[in-house]
């Protein structure tokens, strides 16, 4: 099991054209038909676009059924379009996402800014929180409260979902993952909404980000487990609540870099357009750290005892629930200590300190092969608190070579850092989920998209190692370094590595130099149509391909995603076999990806205090 291709499945916010798409309730119809055959089920889909409806019929190949899957998909066609009739006739003036003729013209004005304007101009129409003569702040403000206010609507459902589905382990570990992501994008959105007043426009960006790939993540999510055709409802309006979403977050940019002159507001635009935001002093250094005065609260060994906890989790249980103007610190001796950790989401600013790297290690072996797991599901630690930090450590996934996605670490949490870590898996290694993050002077090692997610991380004197794959590693492979997961032009993720050693370990490295031809690595790939990744002054060692990228599949999201590198070193750096939907990063824009311009670290960086930096969002905590 490898990640989904993109465009399998229309993905949420990826219509078939932008133009003139009307996501109705029926918009989308992805209803399991009863298997034709033991082996096999067919699924029907349709997009109204304007008058036209369009129907598209997937299945696993197999002679004879066709004639009967098109008279199915047939006949659901006409009854949408007779649904859709009739509610077109009793409702039409109603719907959220016709164009409306007679917005206000600061509204029309406001939605030049998104991606998505009739919905923009149809929902913030018939907003009761705006005034006649809104400010741009107000709009922003509305368009995050109807996104609000449709998450709660999501939540429900999907909660609903939860509570039918005691006959259905994947549908209960789908829903329960929707849950727990749904209600991080709740408290994002609110938090981004208190934000904006207070002037902390890139904080707003930041959060709102993270609150659309939440909704996406949840949508996917369900997408492994729609079944029945509450599922499928859920899938439809958590689909249409990322236009919303999307729509809110475009107008926070525009906001942010053209401030209340709407007449400038306009679509998101990437590097790859020639669009690069201003930028403010920053040196793509960092002057952080873990601070060297932090005292233990609690202590974990392997023996337990006098005061000692014997696992990590009982460690964390013991922090208390929504600190935020202290540290937790929790020392882990040395051992090797196997079991899952959760950080959750009201466990703010906890510390992990061991040992070193290879004396203390966390070790886990969950993976994608097991029954009702998922790539989510599989990190050995996963945390959402923010402020977390750790230093000197391991952290690991030993799945087995029939494992696929086997997470060692995946990180929700909102100005972490780690420094002097070390994270140990294959495919799917590091999972920086979404937010800011910085690693420093960490160590990774893996094969297949082994560093992967939508976050906004910064990479910093770190080694990025590959690992051999662990069937018939002689035979060769095409291994991708990153997967970087930005749908949407408007999130302020992705990740960049700054003065980094790109390498092979030296088991690797062995079998690359027995047979160069057949060992082929790449910097990355791009998982979602807008991802994001840049290499700064890092080392490539030869076994880095000459074209540098690979493609996901086909031409999908080589028009759109940014690859960039700035003065690399090494025989694996040369730019002139480069792909051409690659990119040399100007000179005068690479300080846009200093740790002070792409994820505001000096606001929240650590340093020789214990104390965490005074917090905007206790009152959400």
């Amino acid at each position: 099991m490898v990640k989904e291709v993109e465009g399998r499945w229309r993905e949420p916010g990826h219509p078939p054209t932008r133009e003139n798409l009307i996501p109705t309730t029926i918009k989308q119809t992805r209803e399991p038909f009863l298997p034709l055959t033991t082996h096999e089920t067919h699924y029907c889909q349709f997009w109204i676009i304007g008058t036209h409806c369009l129907i598209n019929s997937t299945s696993i190949p197999s002679p004879n059924n066709h004639k009967i899957m098109a008279s199915l998909c047939l006949s659901l066609l006409l009854l949408l379009l007779l649904l859709f009739t009739l509610s077109s006739a009793t409702h039409h003036h109603h719907s959220p996402s016709l164009p409306t003729s007679n917005a206000a013209p600061a509204i029309q004005q406001a939605c030049k800014a998104t991606r998505f304007p009739q919905q923009c101009q149809s929902s913030l129409s018939q907003s009761k929180n705006l005034p006649p003569n809104p400010t741009p702040l107000q709009i922003l403000q509305s368009a995050i409260a109807i996104s609000s206010d449709n998450l709660v609507t999501a939540q429900s459902m999907v909660k609903s979902i939860l509570d039918s589905s005691g006959d259905s382990r994947n549908r209960s570990v789908a829903a329960a993952t929707c849950i727990e992501v749904l209600a991080n994008s709740q408290l994002r959105t609110s938090l981004a909404n208190d934000a904006l007043p207070r002037g902390k426009t890139k904080d707003a960006r930041a959060w709102l980000s993270a609150a659309l790939a939440y909704q996406y993540d949840c949508w996917s999510s369900l997408k492994y487990a729609n079944d029945t055709h509450m599922v499928a409802q859920a899938m439809a309006f958590i689909d249409s609540l990322t236009f919303l979403s999307s729509n809110a977050l475009s107008i926070a940019l525009s906001f942010d870099v053209f401030g209340n002159d709407t007449a400038s507001w306009k679509p998101p635009l990437t590097e790859r357009d020639g669009f690069w935001e201003a930028i403010g002093s920053g040196h793509p250094a960092s002057n952080g750290g873990v601070p060297s005065n932090l005292t233990p609260d609690v202590t974990v060994c392997k023996t337990g005892g006098n005061g000692c906890y014997k696992t990590v989790q009982e460690a964390v249980n013991a922090a208390p629930a929504n600190v935020t103007a202290k540290r937790f610190v929790i020392y882990i001796k040395e051992g090797v200590y196997a079991e899952t950790v959760r950080v959750p989401l009201e466990k703010r600013n906890v510390v992990f300190l061991g040992d070193g790297m290879g004396k203390t290690v966390i070790t886990g072996s969950a993976n994608v092969g097991q029954p009702a797991m998922t790539t989510y599901n599989s990190a050995t630690v996963a945390v959402l608190g923010d402020g977390f930090m750790a230093k000197d450590l391991t952290i690991e996934n030993t799945a087995g070579p029939d494992a696929h996605q086997a997470v060692a670490f995946r990180s929700d949490s909102d100005f972490s850092y780690f420094e002097n870590c070390e994270f140990l898996g294959n495919q799917d290694t590091l999972y920086a989920h979404s937010l800011r993050q910085f690693y420093k002077s960490c160590r990774i090692e893996g094969n297949v998209d082994f560093i992967f997610g939508n976050s906004a991380t910064i990479l910093q004197d770190c080694q990025i190692l590959v690992r051999p794959r662990q069937l018939n590693p002689e035979k060769g492979e095409n291994n991708a370094i990153t997967a970087q997961g930005r749908t949407d032009p408007a999130q302020t993720t992705g990740f960049v590595f700054q003065n980094c050693l790109i390498n092979g370990t030296e088991e690797y490295m062995a079998l690359y130099h027995s047979k160069p031809q057949v060992h082929r690595n790449y910097l990355g790939r791009p998982w979602k149509e807008y991802s994001r990744t840049v290499f700064i002054r890092s080392f490539f060692d030869v076994l880095i391909m000459p074209q540098g990228w690979m493609p996901w599949s086909g031409d999908f999201a080589l028009k759109t995603l940014y690859y960039g590198e700035f003065e690399n070193t090494g025989p694996g750096s040369d730019l002139s076999q480069r792909v051409s939907w690659s990119s040399k990063i100007p000179a005068d824009h690479v300080l846009a990806y200093s740790v002070d311009n792409f994820i505001q670290g000096s606001e929240w960086n650590p340093s020789s205090q214990s104390s965490p930096p005074e917090s905007d969002d206790q009152e959400h905590q």
